[in-house]
C-alpha cells in the first residue's frame, strides 16, 4: 500500500479557516437557542393563558342536579377527595395505566382550537378561551360511573352543551354529534400504536347532545381542568358510562351517519355505543350492580341510568332496554 504524505504547507491548507470556524459554531448555537426560544415562547404563552384561565373560576354551582346518595350501609356520600379526582384516571393517550398524570402534563392546551363542521349553518374554528366567553360558566356537582364498576362524585365547572348547538344551529338532517380528541403520533407515543383507531371518538344523537345534562368541563374544584382530566375541556354524559365522556375535545361535526366511536371499534361486545348504566345488565366479565367510590372504596347500589333517570329515560323510550341501556 502506498500511503501519501503531506507536506507541511498541505497540512495548514486543509485547516478549517478561523471565521468559519467560529461561524459554525454560531449557527448551530443559534439553531439551539432557537428551539430553546420557540419551547419558551411556548410554555410563556401556556402560563398566560393559565393564568387567564385561573381567574375564570371558583363559578356559581347549579344544584338542580345534585343528586344525594348513601352508601350500603347508610352513610350520606361526599364529594370525593380531588386528590384522588385528579390522580386516578383513565387516558388511553398517555398509556394504558391510572397513573397518566405525569405524562399528561407535557399536553400543551394553549392556543387550543376547535373545530366546529359538518351540517350545521356556517363551519368555523375557535380558540377554548374565545368560546368560553360565549356561554355562561357553571358548577355542576354530578357523579361519574365509568363501565370499570368504581365511581366517583365530582364538582365540574363549564356549561351545557347544548350552548354549542344554539351557536352552531344543527340543521334538521343532523342527527349525529361527533367528536374527537387531538391527535399528535410525534409528540404522543401511545398514538403510535397502529392497534388502537386514532383519534379517539365519541358520539351522541342530537337528542342527547341537547338534553339538559350534557355537560361540557372546563374546569374541576374551582380550578381550571388539568390535563389528565381532560384540559382544556371535555364532555361530561352522567348517565352514561365514563368512556363516553370523551377528554380534550378538538372538533364537534354534526352528520347524518353514525361512525363507530372508539371503543365501539375495538370491542363492541363490551363498550357499545349507548352506554347508559344499567345495573341489570352485566359487563361480560363484571357485575354492574354495585361501585365503589375511588376515595372512600365504601361500596354503593347503582342505580338505574347512573340516578339521572328523571332526566334522561325519555330519551330511550322508544328502544329495547337491552340495546339502549348498556349496548
Amino acid at each position: 500500500m502506498l500511503l501519501k504524505k503531506n507536506k507541511e504547507w498541505e497540512i495548514y491548507k486543509n485547516i478549517t479557516p478561523e471565521r468559519v470556524f467560529i461561524n459554525r459554531r454560531s449557527v448551530l448555537k443559534n439553531l439551539g437557542f432557537a428551539a430553546l426560544s420557540t419551547n419558551l415562547l411556548m410554555r410563556t404563552a401556556q402560563a398566560a393563558q393559565n393564568l387567564y384561565r385561573n381567574n375564570l373560576y371558583p363559578v356559581k354551582e347549579n344544584k338542580k342536579y345534585f343528586i344525594q346518595e348513601n352508601d350500603i350501609k347508610g352513610g350520606i356520600r361526599k364529594l370525593t377527595d380531588e386528590y384522588k379526582v385528579t390522580n386516578y384516571n383513565n387516558y388511553y393517550e398517555f398509556g394504558t395505566t391510572k397513573n397518566i398524570k405525569r405524562r399528561a402534563s407535557k399536553l400543551l392546551t394553549s392556543p387550543w382550537t376547535i373545530s366546529f363542521t359538518g351540517m350545521i349553518d356556517k363551519e368555523f374554528e375557535i380558540d377554548i378561551d374565545d368560546l368560553t366567553k360565549r356561554v355562561a360558566l357553571e358548577e355542576r356537582i354530578y357523579k361519574l360511573r365509568c363501565v370499570e364498576a368504581w365511581s366517583m362524585v365530582v364538582p365540574w365547572s363549564g356549561f351545557a352543551l347544548k350552548e354549542i348547538l344554539k351557536i352552531v344551529q344543527p340543521q334538521p338532517k343532523a342527527k349525529y354529534l361527533v367528536m374527537k380528541t387531538f391527535f399528535d403520533p410525534d409528540n404522543v407515543s401511545s398514538q403510535r400504536q397502529d392497534w388502537y383507531p386514532w383519534p379517539y371518538t365519541e358520539v351522541l344523537t342530537i337528542e342527547e347532545a341537547r338534553n339538559e345534562l350534557s355537560f361540557i368541563a372546563t374546569g374541576v374544584y374551582g380550578k381550571p381542568l388539568p390535563n389528565q382530566n381532560g384540559s382544556p375541556l371535555r364532555l361530561i354524559v352522567p348517565w352514561k358510562y365514563g368512556f363516553k365522556s370523551i377528554k380534550s375535545i378538538v372538533s364537534f361535526d354534526f352528520v347524518e351517519e353514525r361512525p363507530k366511536t372508539f371503543w365501539e371499534a375495538i370491542q363492541p361486545k363490551e363498550y357499545g355505543f349507548w352506554a347508559n348504566v344499567n345495573p341489570e345488565v352485566a359487563h361480560p366479565r363484571w357485575s354492574q350492580a354495585r361501585d365503589k367510590d375511588i376515595g372512600t372504596n365504601k361500596m354503593y347500589d347503582t342505580k338505574i341510568y347512573n340516578g339521572y333517570e328523571e332526566w334522561v329515560s325519555y330519551l330511550y323510550k322508544s328502544m329495547d332496554a337491552s340495546d339502549s341501556l348498556y349496548r
